[in-house]
């Protein structure tokens, strides 16, 4: 199989740069999830240096993902993200299946974000609380016109928003460390349980794993930038830095966080919430805290919705260009967006918000995210055998042991969600069963259409 495109397609526009590479990617990471994550993974690992371990092992894993990344981004740079080299190194039916998925994950996810922008906004004003779909619709909606007028106010909001968020998470942290609550505050902490350090309960291979799990989705979404390859003239450079950047950079602020908490909290009351961040605030400041949570919780989430919803797109684009969706897609419109793979991804983002979809979505797309690593990290591996002549301005520091490692560390990632979820891996396979056919009759098509 070529790497080249076989059908006309607008053009992108290089209007991007290394600032929004990096702002792609904490805006796509650091989002509500990591509000509620250190609870439940403190919940099942009572140990202070075992949770900061696993947190600081979630990094070590993006930074081996993004040594695969950076290869394969600098390889094969086009747009469409994790499907192209998958693709390539393995035909039409693996294609379809992971850039299907990866479009499907992105939108539910937009969907999800737009009621989590919803819920938290209600925090606030609570007269919206009986209105949470028409609300999640409008958070939907806005973002997507404003990404429809043009790439680069896209680009504006993803960088002003990311760049907000990093800073008022540092700055959070640094409160919840240094900030001393009032004394009675403190001794109605200090009353609910025993410290991190205290708590010498046995821990579990199977908790441990779920935990990791936890930890490992939190950092979901750290090689946003390599849907953007095509819009960034200097993309071959800028995104291997970046990713490694962002992902060192997110590294510091979840570990910092969790230190935090484990600082503030007790080991009782911060395994059994679902916001521990505003159980900390609130001995700082008082009922006032669950506010300021809210209006944080409601920055990372908007900040992380414009991220999916800019990235929907993308995936499309380069589905329509290699004839595994409507060529129309492809059409880019003056501000240098797809406008109507946006409108078909935002069609859908708003039919999920009201069938409440994306909720069934999201079970099954767990499996199939992990898949969709181990595709990719295998696609390395194939490329490299298949087609070893291609010019890859970045290889794969370690190669072939570090970029083992983290297919060996995907695939069991993959292992222990099916073992956990059998119902997912039945889908997959499902899924996989139906793209089979319909892949080899595209690839059927395509010769055709190249003989004539």
């Amino acid at each position: 199989m070529t790497l080249t495109t076989d059908r006309p397609a607008g053009h992108l526009q290089k209007t991007l740069g290394f600032a929004f590479a990096m702002a792609i990617g904490i805006g796509t990471v650091i989002g509500a999830g990591i509000l509620r994550t250190p609870g439940p993974v403190a919940d099942l690992i009572p140990s202070l240096w075992l949770i900061l371990g696993l947190w600081g092992l979630g990094g070590v894993h993006a930074l081996l993902g993004a040594n695969v990344a950076s290869e394969l981004i600098t390889t094969v740079p086009k747009a469409g993200g994790a499907y192209v080299p998958v693709r390539a190194a393995f035909g039409e039916s693996m294609g379809l299946l992971i850039g299907w998925t990866d479009w499907l994950a992105f939108v539910a996810g937009c969907a999800a974000l737009s009621v989590v922008c919803a819920n938290f906004l209600a925090l606030l004003v609570p007269t919206l609380a009986i209105h949470t779909a028409w609300v999640a619709t409008g958070f939907a909606l806005s973002l997507t016109v404003l990404n429809w007028i043009g790439v680069k106010e896209g680009a504006i909001a993803q960088t002003l928003g990311s760049t907000f968020k990093f800073l008022f998470m540092s700055l959070i942290i640094g409160v919840i460390f240094f900030v001393t609550p009032d004394g009675s505050a403190s001794t109605a902490v200090e009353a609910t349980g025993p410290t991190v350090g205290e708590v010498a309960a046995p821990i579990g291979f199977f908790a441990m794993i779920v935990a990791y799990q936890m930890v490992y989705g939190a950092y979901a979404g750290w090689y946003g930038s390599i849907y953007f390859v095509e819009e960034d003239p200097k993309a071959l450079s800028n995104i291997p830095k970046a990713m490694v950047l962002t992902i060192l950079a997110i590294t510091l602020v979840y570990v910092a966080l969790n230190a935090s908490l484990l600082k503030a909290l007790p080991i009782d009351m911060l395994r059994t919430s679902d916001l521990p961040i505003a159980l900390a605030l609130e001995q700082i400041f008082g009922v006032m805290g669950g506010k300021i949570v809210a209006a944080i919780a409601l920055v990372l989430a908007s900040t992380c919705l414009n991220a999916n919803i800019m990235t929907t797109p993308r995936i499309l684009y380069g589905l329509g260009r290699d004839g595994l969706f409507l060529p129309i897609a492809t059409r880019v419109n003056k501000g240098g967006t797809p406008d109507v793979a946006l409108g078909l991804s935002a069609a859908l983002m708003v039919a999920l918000i009201f069938s409440g979809g994306f909720e069934f979505l999201f079970l099954l797309m767990g499996a199939l995210a992990i898949f969709i690593f181990v595709a990719y990290d295998a696609s390395l591996f194939a490329l490299r055998i298949r087609q070893p002549d291609l010019p890859r301005p970045f290889r794969a520091i370690g190669y072939p042991w570090l970029p083992g490692l983290v297919l060996l560390l995907d695939t069991s990632l993959l292992i222990a969600f099916l073992a956990a979820d059998p119902w997912s891996g039945l889908y997959m396979l499902v899924l996989i069963a139906l793209c089979i056919p319909v892949g080899h009759h595209l690839a059927k098509q395509r010769k055709l259409a190249l003989a004539a």
